[in-house]
């Protein structure tokens, strides 16, 4: 399976999502290139969109490849094979608190005139693009359950079956598109598949606001 762009993939998600409608749900992307599709469904289901920052930790000398992440409050999840490449404390210290003033900047970029939605009491769902290790993913799951929510759902388009096996304790609920076995990059499943600048997470998050 290929989706033509992220807009192809969010509509297939509020068909997979439509029982939440009518519940007021929390949209919270996972920014940047899950927000457009935030957008989406949230209107769909007649629900609010907002962000839920959490970054990922690079690896030493290999920044894209993951080895845990950090979320807005400072929480982090290491993954299993950080341990076994031996990546030291003071490596994932320094790494976490330069995510976390990443996120800070990105906060005041994205929501500068409002505090972020609270997620207590709510039927909150988390939005992403696709998962390679899962490591954001979890990461913002686990952010967002210690808000108490009334019910947490992990929705993405694709993601491989061994990432989503570590994900599912994490959720009340696990949507996901497409599992394929053989999996390389995120970007393989779609045909149209640009990054998202930080101007348009803006805009489309005070497009909401100005609602």
């Amino acid at each position: 399976m290929r989706f033509q762009d992220r807009q192809e993939a969010a509509g297939k998600l509020v068909q997979a999502l439509a029982g939440y409608r009518g519940q007021n749900p929390l949209v919270l992307a996972v920014p940047r290139g899950a927000v457009p599709m935030g957008r989406v469904i949230a209107d769909a289901l007649d629900g609010e969109l907002d962000v839920v920052l959490v970054r990922k930790l690079g690896a030493p000398g290999n920044p894209e490849l993951a080895v845990g992440s950090v979320d807005e409050g400072g929480h982090m999840y290491i993954a299993e094979h950080a341990r076994a490449m031996g990546i030291s404390d003071s490596y994932l210290e320094h790494e976490k608190q330069a995510q976390i003033e990443t996120m800070r900047q990105r906060r005041a970029q994205y929501t500068p005139v409002r505090a972020p939605i609270n997620p207590a009491g709510r039927v909150v769902i988390v939005v992403d693009d696709g998962l390679a290790t899962g490591s954001t993913m979890i990461a913002a799951l686990r952010a967002v359950r210690a808000r108490k929510p009334k019910k947490l759902i992990a929705a993405v388009a694709v993601a491989p079956p061994e990432t989503l096996v570590r994900m599912r304790p994490e959720a009340d609920d696990v949507v996901c598109l497409h599992a394929p076995e053989s999996f390389y990059a995120v970007g393989q499943f779609f045909v149209d598949f640009p990054q998202v600048s930080d101007t348009e997470v803006i805009a489309t998050l005070q497009s909401g606001d100005a609602n």
